[in-house]
């Protein structure tokens, strides 16, 4: 029997906080994609297939961020059995810099038979602008 979409959000929360990319990208269908609505220009908004969103993961994993904790998590069942809505606070550190990160989340997704169809992220771009502006300024 397939994970319910409860259970796979919680696995992919797991996996992104754990940075573990393998388990992460296996979490999705073959088809899957990563979608950032809000993303300012020059940042990729979306990520097709388990290969690009393993490459485009594996090209961030050690650069930018490293999160250590997300507090006050919930996840929204919704009518739709393949549809959940996650909330949560991530904290962590912009890697370059050493400084904090607090970002706040709210995803959409879509998951059939127990894997990620469609991953709606919509952080707060401002949060990240911010990290990346930074980031350009380390010497």
């Amino acid at each position: 029997m397939a994970a319910t979409a409860r259970e796979v959000v919680e696995q992919i929360l797991r996996a992104s906080r754990e940075q573990d990319t393998e388990r992460f990208v296996n979490l999705f269908a073959p088809e899957g994609y990563i979608e950032w609505p809000y993303l300012p220009a020059g940042i990729p908004g979306r990520v097709d297939g388990r290969d690009q969103i393993r490459e485009f993961l594996t090209a961030q994993a050690d650069g930018l961020v490293k999160f250590d904790e997300y507090r006050n998590t919930v996840i929204h069942e919704t009518t739709d059995p393949e549809v959940a809505i996650v909330e949560y606070e991530a904290f962590g550190t912009v890697v370059p810099t050493g400084a904090p990160l607090h970002q706040t989340i709210i995803a959409v997704l879509r998951i059939r038979d127990g894997l990620v169809l469609s991953y709606r992220d919509y952080l707060n771009p401002l949060v990240l602008a911010e990290t990346l502006a930074g980031v350009g300024n380390v010497q």
